[in-house]
């Protein structure tokens, strides 16, 4: 008999982790109320016209392709079967997908609700993912993401909103982080000046690896894509620009003086700077020239979130983008965002032990089962200390109570409680603490109060 497999790059949870995943889900849902964003969902497949060539060739390659119902073959092409010609056959057999990312969809459904929809929208998700890409240690083919965006404002009032959600989110989660932050317009500026406009997303790509490939294999890096010597060596002081923030920008503002749109740029992050200087924050917020985070598609400020305590890849990122619905025919939108990783969060909470030891979603208190007439005693008790929002079960069999101890301790309930023939003609319960093994006798009333009071 063949064993039950699951397809790679997904992964089972248990209850345990559900609990987990679902404390980091509450937690940011509840900061993304906090600050008055509107909870969509969108289906979890969309017409491939809605995906197909929205993520660049390498992002078409990745996407998951749904055959269609019924007689796939009915409409396709003799010849291309024969010659084996995929992408046409599969554009004749599959007409839907499984969505690569949130963005996308949110710009289709932007566009098909324009009617419904009072702007700025400040809408957030927290839906499942799904890339066909290859499997590997914290890069899977199934996994949540969790944005927020406000569209149709080009206000940087917005940005300082993002900073101050990422900084809250990940407070409450107790993470130690550093908000990273740049400009698209600086980076323009800067390719600019040197005089190299057109490699732009080059010379972004290069530098976004001083961290992990040094200095030295940057500059060859730069070097073979055709950047002349003299730009690399304008580049240097702007690559290895260090002190604060405020001092980073005096330089910057001598360095971009001549470029126009890289002026702007330091306008920009100047003023959002001085706005969460005046909320202030619980993490550090950095100035970073290297950060580039997908060059193409953001056009002002870019985030990236750090982990302090943990080895591991950015776990919070957005930014500005100009035109995220021009794709479907409204051009002209305005937004910015943020998308926090969940599938990293987990993976750093868990390294760190950060999560609450009681979970809310976790059963309180766990009746033993005596009998017939012992379950009659409990049956009315159970419904009152469920309505006061205390999570009972009793155990369903009259089995050994050595059997029911032994469940409660591997589901980690924290109490049980004995009724028995002494109990019922005193109308009262033993509740037993599992972890220091005290015993309590108590009404009814003295029981519900005790949990309400915890």
């Amino acid at each position: 008999m063949q064993k039950p497999t699951i397809p790679k790059g997904t992964r089972d949870f248990s209850p345990e982790e559900v609990a987990k995943r679902n404390y980091i889900f509450d937690t940011i849902r509840n900061v993304f109320h906090l600050y008055g964003f509107k909870q969509i969902e969108t289906p979890a497949m969309e017409n491939l016209s809605t995906l197909m060539g929205k993520y660049g060739e390498e992002g078409d390659k990745l996407l998951f392709k749904i055959l269609n119902s019924g007689d796939f073959l009915k409409d396709v092409n003799k010849e291309d079967i024969e010659n084996k010609n995929l992408n046409r056959l599969t554009n004749q057999m599959c007409e839907k997908g499984l969505r690569y990312d949130l963005t996308v969809p949110f710009a289709r459904f932007v566009v098909m609700h324009r009617n419904e929809i009072t702007f700025p929208f400040r809408r957030f998700q927290i839906q499942p993912v799904w890339r066909a890409d290859r499997p590997q240690k914290g890069r899977y083919r199934e996994f949540f993401q969790c944005d927020a965006d406000i569209v149709g404002s080009d206000s940087l009032l917005n940005e300082v909103e993002l900073i101050r959600m990422m900084d809250e989110v990940h407070k409450r989660l107790g993470i130690r982080v550093c908000i990273k932050m740049n400009n698209r317009k600086i980076l323009t500026g800067i390719a600019e000046i040197i005089g190299e406009s057109d490699k732009i997303t080059d010379i972004t790509v290069a530098i976004d690896k001083l961290d992990k490939i040094g200095l030295e294999n940057v500059n060859i890096e730069l070097a073979a894509k055709g950047i002349s010597q003299k730009a690399i060596t304008q580049l240097q002081p702007i690559i290895l620009l260090a002190g604060s923030n405020r001092e980073k920008i005096t330089i910057l503002k001598k360095l971009l003086s001549q470029s126009e749109i890289g002026m702007k740029g330091i306008e920009e992050v100047e003023t959002i700077l001085n706005k969460t200087d005046m909320v202030g924050l619980n993490s550090s917020l950095e100035l970073d020239l290297t950060l580039a985070r997908g060059l193409n598609y953001y056009t002002g400020a870019i985030f990236e979130v750090k982990a302090l305590d943990v080895e591991i890849g950015s776990i919070t990122g957005g930014g500005r983008y100009d035109n995220l619905t021009g794709v479907f025919g409204m051009p002209d939108v305005s937004g910015v965002g943020i998308s926090f990783g969940a599938d990293r969060i987990f993976d750093v909470l868990n390294q760190l032990d950060l999560y609450p030891k009681s979970s809310s979603q976790r059963t309180k208190v766990l009746f033993v089962n005596f009998g017939e007439k012992e379950v009659d005693f409990i049956l009315p008790l159970l419904s009152q200390l469920r309505d006061a929002g205390v999570n009972t079960e009793i155990f369903p069999e009259a089995v050994k109570v050595k059997k029911q101890m032994s469940y409660a301790d591997s589901n980690k309930i924290p109490y049980v409680a004995i009724v028995g023939e002494n109990e019922m003609r005193d109308n009262s319960i033993q509740l037993k603490n599992m972890e220091t093994g005290e015993q309590k006798n108590m009404s009814k009333d003295e029981l519900i109060q005790y949990f309400n009071l915890e």
